[in-house]
């Protein structure tokens, strides 16, 4: 199988290439074109109560989509927004994921559902975060462009900037500045990441976009 993310950063999509035999599963809703000779099953996202308890409580829809090659074809998957998309291998290892993010992986890949706790809910990063396992890759987009850091300590990330990061990362939540500079400086809350990995940040955020927009209706 071979996947190619085409039009990044502004419009990102795949392009899944497959071989017979291959297969894929992908986010409910993210097909956007297909081969005749791909066949798609629907199923719950990890059984009927991890299913509704990610949709509850982590942005996630109830049912995934496996798609299967029986002949040589290909699949586009999109995402609902415009933005950016990234992809991670899994080896055994975990990765969690802000609500929204995940758009497909391959078949061995594990899809749960982790606590994040209340720091995050503050921040409007929500009380639950995906998380995915495995062995496999993983393919999450944002809005905007995706950019990566390695941590070393702590780092400073805008609420609703934070799209992806290791287990060893860990998430606080304070003011930018004193009380006087953050509310009226524009910032506001910021996500205090520490730790030692690597996270992955959006260029954009919808709290933004949603500001912007209301202040020009």
């Amino acid at each position: 199988m071979e996947v190619t993310i085409r039009n990044a950063p502004s419009f990102a999509n795949l392009l899944v290439n497959l071989d017979p035999g291959d297969r894929i599963v992908a986010e409910a809703d993210a097909m956007a074109s297909m081969s005749s000779g791909v066949e798609m099953t629907t199923r719950w996202n990890g059984g009927v109560f991890r299913a509704i308890a990610r949709r509850l409580f982590g942005g996630e829809s109830i049912f995934v989509n496996e798609f299967k090659a029986t002949q040589p074809g290909h699949i586009v998957i999109t995402q609902p927004f415009p933005g950016d998309m990234a992809c991670i291998e899994l080896k055994g290892n975990t990765m969690f994921l802000q609500p929204g993010a995940y758009i497909a992986s391959e078949p061995q890949v594990t899809l749960g559902l982790g606590w994040a706790g209340i720091r995050s809910f503050i921040s409007g990063e929500g009380l639950f975060r995906m998380k995915v396992s495995g062995y496999g890759r993983v393919w999450f987009g944002a809005y905007g462009a995706i950019f990566t850091r390695e941590v070393v300590g702590e780092y400073i990330v805008d609420t609703g900037h934070l799209v992806a990061y290791e287990p060893t990362i860990g998430i606080r939540v304070g003011m930018a500045g004193g009380i006087f500079s953050s509310f009226f400086g524009g910032e506001g809350l910021i996500t205090r990441v520490n730790g030692q990995g690597k996270i992955y940040m959006q260029s954009r955020s919808f709290e933004g976009l949603a500001a912007w927009t209301n202040a020009h209706l």
